[in-house]
C-alpha cells in the first residue's frame, strides 16, 4: 500500500512524547522539578487535525505535569501516560473507538515504540529516531523530535486528506 493511500485511511493520530513532541531531553532544576520545551507548530498542526473532526491522543511510557499541562492546552482526546505496554493500549484506544489498524497512524522515536508501529496503518518515526524504529516506519519525517515532526505528519495526512486548503484558508486569506 503507498504512503497515500495509507494516510488517507488514518482517522485517529497517536503519538509518543519525549523524542517525538519534544526533542527527548530532561530538564530538572534543582529541586527536581522536570521542564519539557514543545514546538509550537506541532500544536497548531494538532488543532488543525481536531479541527478537521478527528482525535488526536498521546500514549507515554512517562508520567509528567508537563505533558498533562500540554494536552490540557491542546484539548487533546487521548492521554495516556505511564504505559510501558503501548502496543496494548493502542489497541485498546482502537477498539473503544471501533477503529481498525489501518485507520491509525502512530508516531514514535525509540524501541518502545517498534511493536506499535509495526501494528498501525501508518507508522511515522520522527527524523532523529532510533534505526530500529525508522526501519518499522512507513514514513521518516524531516524533521527531529520536537522540531515540528507532528506538524508534518499532521500535514501529510491532511492534504492526503485534501483538508489542508480548507483548514489553513482562514490564515492565510488575504484582506
Amino acid at each position: 500500500m503507498d504512503l497515500q493511500h495509507r494516510c488517507r485511511n488514518v482517522t485517529l493520530i497517536l503519538s509518543d512524547v519525549d523524542g517525538v513532541l519534544t526533542d527527548g531531553r530532561l530538564w530538572y532544576d534543582g529541586q527536581g522539578n522536570e521542564a519539557k520545551q514543545f514546538h509550537i507548530r506541532d500544536g497548531m498542526g494538532i488543532r488543525l487535525w481536531r479541527e478537521a473532526g478527528h482525535p488526536f491522543g498521546l500514549v507515554t511510557l512517562r508520567s509528567s505535569r508537563a505533558v498533562r499541562d500540554r494536552a490540557a492546552e491542546l484539548e487533546v482526546d487521548i492521554l495516556r501516560q505511564g504505559v510501558t505496554d503501548k502496543l496494548a493500549t493502542i489497541k485498546e484506544i482502537r477498539d473503544e473507538l471501533g477503529l481498525s489498524a489501518e485507520q491509525v497512524c502512530y508516531l514514535g522515536d525509540d524501541l518502545p515504540d517498534v511493536p506499535a508501529l509495526n501494528h498501525v496503518g501508518l507508522a511515522v518515526a520522527v527524523a532523529d529516531a532510533c534505526d530500529e524504529a525508522r526501519q518499522a516506519a512507513d514514513y521518516v519525517t524531516r524533521a527531529p523530535g520536537g522540531g515540528g515532526a507532528v506538524r508534518e505528519t499532521i500535514e501529510m495526512i491532511l492534504k492526503a486528506h485534501e483538508r489542508w486548503d480548507e483548514l489553513v484558508g482562514p490564515y492565510v486569506a488575504k484582506t
